[in-house]
């Protein structure tokens, strides 16, 4: 029997990889003469560089930036040998480097995704490849624009600080000091979500909660989501706040479109491509895949609904592990022959995401049992 693994990252807990490894290891208790594929993905979230730096090689370029709340961190990028820089906005503004008290979209800023793309610049990249996903901004790319020499100025003249919520006061524009290169780069964006700017499906809307933002403070964010829109037009920007994938990652999708004139491509098949997911699939006798929790955005560009379409229309059962399982539609369920949640008790989050490796293989494990009786039935 074939067995493709091709799981997205458990967020906060495990990488794509890790997930892998956690299934072959289950379904091997069952099935040890299988022939087992591990193939990590990503839809342009956290883990995008990781998956294709596995796929296509390279190396890794560190670089001190700073992180939402612009303290210096050491991030990294990857670099290809076709002068291709890939990006995962994540490694500097990303929600996992705030604890739970520190998350706040209103101050935090996306200042330090400039400074790895102001650094793949000076290596010579021609092409950027940026991996939106995992955010916890929600500042409309403001702070990294602010990095590659944009200013930004209230009605006083006053040089806004950082965050989403300063987008509000924004009066006047100054793109003199713009970064160059900008303009003879090539930017390629890898976005898992859909959204546009603002509005009930918009970035404030749909991700600022689990950004720390209240209620009253979502409103006031999208209302300065589409301030600093409306100023960007009237300063001769382009206008994409209505595009899909314009509220990725707090807004970074818009800046990036608006202001690099980035064409935004789904992540997912970003990497399917480069990983020829679909070859693989069509040789599998079983597909596994994955993420941290399956709920409506499954079905909305990201790894684990992606794959069960493409097994589907390939005629391979597909399976899907997941951490938790959160309002699928009928329609959503039958995507997959089965849906399984891993979490193995009631506990506090930080204990779950301690045994995510364990419960996933546990989980795959019983899969493949339930397969094995199914065999014996027959």
């Amino acid at each position: 029997m074939k067995i493709l693994i091709a799981p997205d990252s458990f967020k906060e807990s495990l990488e794509a990889l890790d997930v892998c490894q956690a299934i072959q290891s289950g379904f091997n208790q069952v099935f040890p003469d299988a022939d087992y594929t591990l193939l990590p993905m990503a839809d342009g979230g956290e883990g995008t560089s990781d998956v294709l730096s596995y796929t296509l090689g390279g190396h890794w370029k560190e670089v001190v930036v700073n992180d939402p709340l612009m303290r210096p961190i050491t991030a990294k990028y990857l670099l290809l040998p076709d002068a291709t820089a890939v990006i995962e906005i994540a490694q500097a503004c990303g929600l996992h480097l705030l604890t739970s008290a520190e998350r706040n979209p209103v101050v935090a800023s996306s200042y330090g995704v400039g400074e790895l793309i102001v650094d793949a610049l000076d290596e010579g990249a021609k092409r950027i490849i940026i991996g939106l996903g995992g955010s916890a901004t929600n500042d409309a790319g403001h702070g990294m624009l602010t990095a590659l020499g944009m200013s930004f100025y209230d009605s006083d003249n006053h040089t806004l600080s950082q965050g989403g919520g300063e987008l509000a006061r924004l009066h006047k524009i100054d793109g003199k000091s713009f970064h160059l290169k900008v303009l003879n780069t090539v930017f390629e964006v890898a976005c898992d979500v859909t959204n546009p700017l603002c509005g009930q499906q918009g970035a404030s809307a749909i991700f600022g909660p689990q950004k720390g933002a209240s209620a009253t403070q979502v409103a006031a964010l999208d209302d300065a989501l589409n301030h600093f829109a409306n100023i960007c037009d009237k300063s001769g920007y382009q206008d994409c706040r209505e595009v899909e994938g314009a509220g990725a990652a707090g807004g970074l999708g818009y800046a990036l479109m608006s202001f690099f004139g980035a064409q935004l491509k789904s992540g997912f098949h970003t990497v399917a491509e480069a990983a020829n997911l679909a070859e693989h699939i069509a040789h599998a006798d079983l597909v596994v895949t994955g993420e941290g929790k399956l709920d409506a955005q499954t079905a909305m560009g990201k790894v684990a609904g992606s794959i069960s379409q493409i097994a589907k229309a390939a005629h391979t059962p597909v399976v899907a592990i997941c951490g938790s399982v959160d309002e699928l539609t009928p329609t959503q369920i039958n995507q997959f022959d089965i849906i399984m949640p891993s979490i193995q008790k009631a506990d506090t989050i930080e204990k779950i995401l301690g045994q995510a490796h364990n419960n996933v293989e546990i989980t795959a494990r019983n899969i493949a049992k339930a397969i094995r009786l199914g065999q014996c039935l027959k």
